[in-house]
């Protein structure tokens, strides 16, 4: 018993069970008495208090939060055998690993470092390798030139035909191109003014239980990207479910703009599409009086091209449906979209092309999700649920990433005593920023911002200076002054980011 460390086997499953975030009070309850998600917790578990040789994962994220990755992510670091695991998960293959085994072109090749190293080493290899192969054809064309030339003159044959073995003997040079995921796209919503959603001392839950949240107040802008943080069965769906009006609230005021469009994605509506029925069905429904070309160009748009749009709902993977919800979605330009895990069926290319369409939206997001790298890319503001309370979280994900691996976790587990003072104190200086990558992809964002801004204030510029303006009305004059001061102030936000990034990259540079 001694040999296999029997004596401490309940304290070790308990750790471990509570930092997959389980509460203390719930490691005796039977198994069957947890959802799905949380019996996938209890397997993985099992798996890593058994310390086998050799430990093997597959997407083991996918059923976490944001608090239980972390947690994984320390573990595995520290885990004394072997690791394999197969993730989509970015930071996990940042943090938590030493080196890359990457299938590409049918050859299995090992990198040392993670996932950010193996990206950059690809990327010189790449231009390495076209270095070469431009080299290679060059040399090839003036190999064959002197070959057809001379091919027929008597005097030059024998060199003639040396230089056709030349030709024979080169190794053709091949530049591996990168697989780039079909984009989503959240097309531009109407403007509207500020708030977008309000909500006022509300308390929120469900009409035959208890509140979940109390004295919530919460406002949403039109350029607001919201990542809500907290550990599982706190309420986040909860939040975002009264946020978008499906569910009613207990007590207090939900205020919201007549005209605001929102658009809700969760993993429970995979189960709403119907089964039995195309791509080019659920396409169809969004404009039954469109011709048939109008649907197939709609579903290439999305992402399902000739060989997917006939394909039934339930032959689809997990990533296509999501892709085909996203794009029903979007199809009504929505002012707000709501997303609560996005990301749990994309792989990495996928989710890179999902950053960049939430980053072009203009509207404004609000995210759940496990996905760290998703949430620093998309973020500027953080709303941690804990405790029955959901406010602003003054800190970034650093921070709250500290938090969860020390012992004031506020997870409910744990000793969580000192929880709400190790927020508090969390919540002060001491911040350390993201990554130097996630703030470079940032600095491309806010540029890309600017220059939309500064092109729309371009035009509106343009038409104020048209004569024929003036011939339309004052209605006319008042809506494009007040869009020019709508853009103005968003360019000077988009400035001022610019600004504020090229700063914190000269600093941790």
């Amino acid at each position: 018993l001694a040999d296999i460390d029997a004596y401490s086997a309940e304290a070790r499953a308990s750790e471990i069970l509570v930092g997959l975030g389980f509460k203390q009070e719930e490691l005796m309850n039977p198994a069957g008495s947890f959802s799905g998600g949380w019996r996938m917790r209890a397997a993985l578990a099992g798996v890593l208090f058994s310390m086998p040789d050799l430990l093997v994962l597959d997407e083991p994220t996918n059923y976490l939060d944001l608090e239980g990755a972390a947690w994984l992510e320390a573990f595995l670091r520290k885990y004394p055998n072997t690791v394999l695991v197969v993730s989509h998960d970015r930071e996990m293959l940042n943090r938590s690993v030493t080196h890359i085994m990457a299938l590409e072109d049918a050859k299995l090749e090992v990198h040392a470092g993670g996932y950010d190293t193996y990206l950059r080493r690809r990327a010189e290899r790449a231009a390495l390798l076209a270095g070469q192969k431009a080299k290679q054809d060059a040399a090839r064309a003036h190999l064959q030139g002197f070959v057809d030339r001379f091919r027929a003159t008597a005097s030059k044959a024998r060199q003639a035909q040396s230089r056709i073995k030349m030709l024979e003997k080169m190794q053709e040079i091949s530049v591996p191109i990168a697989d780039r995921a079909m984009p989503f796209h959240f097309d531009e919503p109407s403007e509207l003014a500020s708030p977008l959603i309000q909500l006022d001392e509300a308390d929120l839950g469900y009409i035959d239980g208890k509140p979940v949240l109390r004295q919530v107040d919460f406002r949403l802008d039109h350029d607001d990207r919201i990542v809500i943080i907290g550990p599982n069965g706190q309420g986040k769906t909860t939040l975002v479910k009264s946020i978008g009006a499906r569910l009613e609230l207990l007590n207090g005021k939900r205020r919201a703009s007549k005209a605001v469009k929102i658009g809700y994605f969760s993993q429970d509506q995979l189960d709403e599409l119907r089964a039995g029925e195309t791509v080019l069905q659920h396409v169809r429904d969004l404009e039954p009086e469109w011709p048939p070309s109008r649907h197939r160009s709609l579903a290439a748009r999305m992402g399902f091209g000739q060989e997917k749009i006939d394909t039934h709902v339930e032959k689809l993977s997990g990533g296509e449906k999501v892709r085909l919800l996203l794009g029903l979605m979007a199809y009504a330009k929505p002012h707000v979209l709501i997303l609560d895990e996005p990301t749990s069926h994309l792989d990495i290319d996928s989710r890179e092309a999902l950053i960049h369409a939430l980053n072009d939206y203009s509207g404004a997001v609000l995210l759940i999700t496990h996905d760290v790298y998703l949430a620093e890319a998309c973020a500027d503001r953080l709303w941690l649920v804990h405790n029955g309370h959901a406010r602003a979280y003054d800190g970034d994900l650093t921070d709250y990433r500290g938090l969860v691996l020390s012992a004031d976790r506020p997870d409910g587990g744990g000793s969580g005593k000192n929880a709400p003072k190790a927020l508090a104190k969390n919540e002060g200086g001491g911040k350390k920023g993201p990554s130097l990558s996630t703030l470079r992809f940032r600095l491309a964002d806010a540029e890309k911002a600017v220059t939309k801004e500064q092109h729309a204030l371009d035009t509106i510029d343009a038409r104020l200076a048209s004569p024929s303006l003036y011939t339309e009305g004052a209605k006319a004059l008042a809506d494009l002054t007040k869009k020019r001061e709508w853009h103005a102030q968003a360019l000077a936000k988009a400035e001022a980011a610019w600004i504020e990034l090229s700063e914190a990259i000269e600093a941790a540079s």
